[in-house]
């Protein structure tokens, strides 16, 4: 338990958010360098490892949640990270520069998108998530983990932002598209000669992102308890946004490095991974039961994921008025749930 007043919870969070990433930095390097050895090509590092070593800190606030009986605090995780990811982190990128994305991104990983807001949705409908639900969703990210790497080939062209045209070159010295997940990761780890110390990144890592979820979890609920404040409210907003600095931080690299499309395609498979293989995993260890402030939650993430979609389905590009009603819609709900109006 962690004690003290509100503020010394609050620091705590902060300390853990840090945490987090940093954590989740070091992890994800080490297993991309050790996957470079054994032959995975960078776009599958990108899609596949890149992809849930940025949603590290979301798997282990939302297991840590589960195992200690923390429902609301688990599911709100992943259900606020989720829309928190669509409506600010791209919302504020595309504030930054207008997004034009390719169109098998779309096609493929948008439809994906809804598909696993649905199914997931449909799981957490009845305010629980049996051990039956987190194999069946748990097992839908390991069908469509697999779909990708079968079908990687068929991105490995040039990057096109209209069908049938190739998108410009990235600018001098930024990474190509394909290359920018992966190169987001090699700060640290090329600094490191020796190749025994990948598997002390990889430990090290992961034991800090665990450590610090752990922590994060027990802060987060005392402050929800000392202050009035829901378990699911907190979970949706601090404890959500905490857990997205990863991706947060590799779409900002991204969009330096002149690879725009590789800020949606992080922000859309971090997303898929959270509300299928992440609550699976979670709902596998502990039966979820969560309360009836879920299905609001549940809504916004709904009506966020398809109004999204159909952005980028329709123009292929996020321009910046919709990035900026994107981020607005985010901090009305924070407002909202603060005061109570929403779960």
């Amino acid at each position: 338990m962690v004690q003290g007043g509100p503020a010394v919870q609050v620091g705590v969070i902060v300390v853990t958010v840090l945490g987090l990433w940093v954590g989740a930095r070091v992890l994800v390097d080490a297993v991309v360098r050790l996957a470079r050895r054994f032959g995975l090509s960078e776009l599958t590092i990108g899609l596949t490892i890149v992809a849930m070593g940025t949603s590290t800190p979301e798997l282990a606030v939302s297991v840590d949640a589960a195992l200690k009986g923390l429902g609301d605090l688990a599911v709100a995780n992943v259900l606020g990270s989720n829309v928190y990811n669509l409506a600010f982190i791209l919302g504020v990128i595309s504030l930054l520069r207008v997004i034009p994305v390719a169109e098998p991104l779309v096609r493929r990983d948008g439809v994906a998108l809804l598909a696993s807001t649905l199914v997931g949705g449909v799981a957490v409908l009845d305010l629980s998530v049996s051990r039956l639900e987190g194999a069946l969703l748990a097992g839908s990210f390991v069908v469509y983990t697999v779909y990708l790497l079968r079908t990687q080939g068929d991105d490995e062209g040039p990057n096109t932002g209209e069908e049938g045209s190739a998108a410009p070159s990235p600018p001098s010295g930024a990474e190509p598209a394909d290359d920018v997940a992966p190169a987001v990761t090699r700060a640290v780890t090329e600094r490191v000669q020796f190749r025994g110390r990948d598997a002390a990144f990889l430990v090290g890592g992961l034991a800090l992102v665990l450590v610090s979820g752990d922590f994060m979890v027990v802060a987060a609920s005392s402050l929800a308890r000392s202050a009035g404040i829901s378990e699911w409210v907190i979970g949706g907003t601090i404890v959500a946004a905490g857990t997205s600095t990863p991706e947060f931080a590799v779409s900002l690299v991204a969009l330096r490095r002149g690879s725009l499309g590789v800020s949606v395609g992080n922000v859309i498979g971090s997303n898929i991974y959270n509300i299928t293989g992440i609550l699976g995993v979670a709902a596998l260890l502990r039966p979820l039961v969560i309360s009836g402030t879920a299905l609001e939650t549940l809504a916004w993430l709904a009506v966020i994921s398809l109004v999204m979609v159909a952005a980028l389905w329709t123009e292929r590009v996020l321009s910046r008025l919709e990035g900026a009603l994107f981020t607005a819609s985010e901090v009305g709900r924070w407002i909202l749930g603060i005061f109570g109006l929403l779960g």
